[in-house]
């Protein structure tokens, strides 16, 4: 599978989890608008999921006649992948300040995946830790104020333990939110020669088996 950042939060994942003689199947994730400042490119939505109904993460327009979207907790299984929208919220005040977020865990090509959205709760508990469960790949918002911040990313990262950590959600070029910056969460982590790649290609048999792997994406301009 391929895994593409567009800045925010917004991924585009495409997997090869479909039966012979059928396309890859591309899932979307948090499209925002352009009012962010940053601007999607035209691309292709089997699948669409979005995390809560705020501007800079749900960008419906992209969804074609033929896409299916997901936009709250339960669980679901398209084209042999399984879905999972786990209830979370998006502050520390239970919802009173920001509203919900929905967690999602993906299951394709026997690769297990978890994006936490606005996740803003500082900490996962018992429920939502098991309900997630094991995770190979992990894209967590790192930039705080409306968020998680880097110190609770890097506490909720030791709570998941996943084989791989995919950082979102915070101060790029052209981006409007005054978000932290990415080096702040590589401090917190540890982390001094995390490259950022322009997309992330795996297959179960190649995911890391030893210390976790931090895995930075420069955001994608174009559909690519």
């Amino acid at each position: 599978m391929n895994i593409v950042w567009y800045g925010q939060s917004c991924f585009r994942i495409t997997t090869q989890n479909h039966k012979r003689g059928r396309k890859p199947v591309n899932i979307i994730i948090d499209p925002f608008k352009d009012e962010v400042g940053l601007k999607l490119p035209k691309m292709e939505s089997d699948i669409l999921l979005l995390t809560h109904d705020h501007y800079d993460h749900a960008n419906r327009s992209i969804a074609g006649k033929d896409t299916v979207t997901i936009d709250s907790p339960g669980e679901y299984e398209l084209r042999d992948i399984f879905i999972q929208g786990i209830f979370s919220f998006h502050d520390k005040k239970e919802g009173k300040e920001r509203g919900v977020n929905t967690i999602y865990t993906i299951e394709t090509e026997e690769v297990r995946l978890c994006h936490l959205g606005d996740f803003g709760e500082g900490e996962l508990d018992d429920k939502k830790l098991m309900e997630i469960g094991e995770v190979d790949v992990l894209m967590i918002p790192v930039g705080g104020v409306y968020t998680i911040d880097a110190q609770e990313a890097a506490k909720v990262i030791s709570q998941i333990e996943p084989r791989i950590v995919i950082p979102m959600h915070y101060k790029v070029p052209g981006l409007k939110a005054d978000l932290d910056e990415l080096s702040s969460f590589l401090k917190a982590m540890g982390e001094k020669q995390a490259k950022a790649e322009e997309k992330l290609s795996l297959q179960k048999k190649n995911l890391p088996s030893g210390e976790m792997k931090v895995v930075p994406l420069n955001p994608q301009k174009r559909a690519s």
